[in-house]
């Protein structure tokens, strides 16, 4: 085994929303669960528990939807800031084997364990202590995917839902992701896949028989990188939270929004979340965009880079209403979406020697 080689657990909480409120109300317990909006708005789910699942309910369809395909299900409306104690509670525990975490949302995250609290050379056996903690601890499951790299443990978390672990060594990476679909990638979206499929990519494997050059001359730089993953070649580290590429607030309304005045008071309240976060993490940002979605579901965006870092609330709400004065048409059409979102992060992540030589010599996970 080498130690110059990263060991990295992603770990991915089960239907953590539903799961937090069938833990603290038993009347939910066994139920088909819905977290996310009422059946006849225009929300969406946030989270399902297993027992809804079966019946095919899914996150970010929408509610209505959901209510079809099971008319008993319960719907209730999420409670974040008891998502956010619980999530709290959760990095304390990855805290007890890792200070090297990348947090992905509220429920899962990057672990580096290649140098950690307990020593413990095998990463299997920290991810087992790591769910064994969360089951004890905060009475909720937890599933783990382990490997040498980050889009690959991030897979294999998926891989025994619920309160699973697999372990993804490097020997059989190439392996594991040759007759995967391309979707499964890292980055490969709706509008991604569509344009692998018209050049004949469906597959891992697909993928592997193009060239760097061919993939480059029809995606760009994503293919490179498309190349790269096919490969099981991801040199991005795990990163802390100064590194995280965004942080955001949005929200779809049950009711489009048309005065400017009601518009300006949602951005102070998405600014007044997003300033309170920064500052418990000890954060600081330079860039702000403000998103709209019009009620013909047209998209706009706008975006502004500070020449100083901050997290002042006052700034965030003056900065973004001025971003959406921006958008021509504010004045005079209705919204059916706002949201901020947040990046360049103050701060630099810590790059060991462990994270730069990943991927170049076998590794016992």
């Amino acid at each position: 085994m080498s130690e110059n080689i990263a060991k990295i657990i992603h770990i991915d909480m089960d239907a953590f929303y539903a799961s937090v409120e069938q833990r603290d109300n038993p009347r939910y317990r066994g139920k088909p669960l819905v977290v996310g909006g009422s059946p006849n708005s225009r929300g969406v789910v946030c989270t399902a528990s297993y027992e809804a699942r079966k019946f095919g309910i899914h996150s970010a369809m929408p509610c209505s939807q959901a209510k079809r395909l099971c008319p008993h299900a319960i719907f209730i409306n999420p409670n974040i800031s008891k998502y956010k104690e619980v999530s709290v509670q959760l990095h304390k525990i990855f805290h007890e084997v890792t200070d090297i975490i990348e947090p992905i949302s509220l429920d899962e995250a990057f672990l580096d364990v290649t140098e950690n609290k307990f020593n413990e050379p095998s990463a299997t056996l920290l991810a087992q202590y790591l769910t064994l903690r969360i089951k004890a601890q905060l009475h909720l499951t937890a599933s783990a995917g382990v490997s040498s790299v980050k889009f690959i443990a991030k897979m294999a978390s998926d891989m025994k839902k619920p309160a699973g672990i697999t372990t993804i060594p490097p020997e059989k990476i190439i392996s594991f992701i040759t007759d995967l679909p391309v979707k499964k990638l890292w980055g490969v979206g709706t509008k991604t896949e569509q344009k692998l499929h018209s050049l004949g990519i469906y597959t891992v494997k697909d993928l592997r028989q193009k060239t760097p050059h061919y993939l480059f001359t029809h995606l760009g730089k994503q293919g490179i990188f498309l190349y790269d993953l096919s490969y099981g070649r991801d040199l991005r580290i795990v990163g802390t939270p100064s590194a995280s590429k965004s942080i955001a607030q949005e929200q779809t309304f049950s009711k489009d929004l048309t005065s400017i005045s009601d518009k300006q008071e949602k951005l102070r309240h998405f600014s007044h979340y997003l300033s309170t976060d920064l500052k418990k993490q000890q954060l600081k940002i330079k860039t702000v965009t403000v998103k709209v979605k019009f009620s013909d579901f047209s998209v706009k965006t706008r975006s502004i880079t500070l020449n100083y870092y901050t997290n002042d609330e006052e700034t965030l709400v003056k900065v973004s209403s001025n971003l959406l004065l921006e958008v021509p048409e504010i004045t005079t059409n209705s919204i059916r979406l706002l949201g901020v979102s947040l990046r360049n992060f103050q701060g630099e992540v810590k790059i060991t020697t462990a994270q730069r030589k990943q991927l170049e010599l076998p590794l016992s996970l």
